[in-house]
């Protein structure tokens, strides 16, 4: 699937990395990215068995030793503590080390993260990592934050757009359906920008009903023998396309 995605945008889109979730955080699945040429980033189970390389001396018998000491998430060495950041009573810690696994053919770009409540001193942590040893830290979890973005595209275009209502069996079809959904998924992000200038609290809900109350509008008007004064005309639409919101507009914007 990747190579054919590949093939698809080659000179449209240039890719770097393949970003994947938790289930794909196997040593398969880094080596069944290598032949797209895509470096992994995905996210280890919080109890994965870590090894720092050994850097010790060699026993002078029998193959040189590869695994070091094992990380210990409740005690991390501070020599791999990279920032320090506090919110609303949570401690947050970003780790950044190259480690080992042995059930990986190769060593891990790892970044770890813990959440600490500053009062009760309970911790939780991710472990996110990825194939491309030379990728720092902040990119490491910068390109991994990017990957819920997908999931909120996905729930968006099920919510609003119909991806998981239509009824098309025909592969032609469902491809046209899907990508309707996504393509709406995109326009409507656009025209949410233009929205939340006159209205901040818009949501996707508020931009269907403020184009459903246009269209009523306009149809509407077709009918009368004449138009409205300008002004009357522009308080018949603020009112309509208020109609149906989540999110009222402001009584000011209505007035207007």
């Amino acid at each position: 699937m990747g190579q054919g995605l590949l093939r698809l945008i080659e000179g449209v889109v240039p890719l770097t990395y393949l970003v994947l979730d938790g289930h794909f955080g196997t040593n398969m699945a880094v080596q069944m990215t290598r032949p797209c040429d895509l470096p992994l980033m995905s996210k280890l189970r919080a109890d994965a068995a870590l090894s720092l390389r050994y850097d010790g001396p060699y026993a002078g018998r029998g193959p040189q030793r590869k695994y070091g000491d094992k990380l210990d998430y409740a005690a991390l060495p501070q020599r791999y503590l990279q920032q320090t950041t506090e919110e609303e009573g949570i401690a947050t810690r970003l780790y950044h080390v190259e480690v080992l696994h042995k059930e990986f053919a190769q060593a891990l770009n790892v970044v770890i993260m813990v959440k600490t409540n500053v009062k009760t001193k309970a911790a939780a942590h991710v472990v996110l990592f990825s194939s491309d040893l030379t990728l720092p830290w902040q990119q490491v979890l910068e390109y991994y934050c990017l990957r819920f973005q997908l999931e909120f595209n996905f729930r968006d275009a099920k919510q609003f757009w119909g991806l998981e209502d239509f009824m098309n069996i025909r592969p032609t079809a469902v491809t046209h359906a899907a990508h309707l959904a996504l393509f709406m998924v995109n326009l409507s992000y656009r025209c949410l920008q233009d929205l939340r200038q006159i209205h901040p609290a818009s949501s996707v809900l508020d931009l269907k009903a403020h184009c459903r109350g246009m269209k009523y509008v306009e149809e509407t008007l077709k009918m009368l023998p004449a138009k409205p004064e300008p002004i009357v005309l522009a308080q018949i639409f603020a009112r309509i396309v208020s109609l149906g919101r989540i999110h009222p507009a402001p009584p000011a914007s209505i007035a207007s």
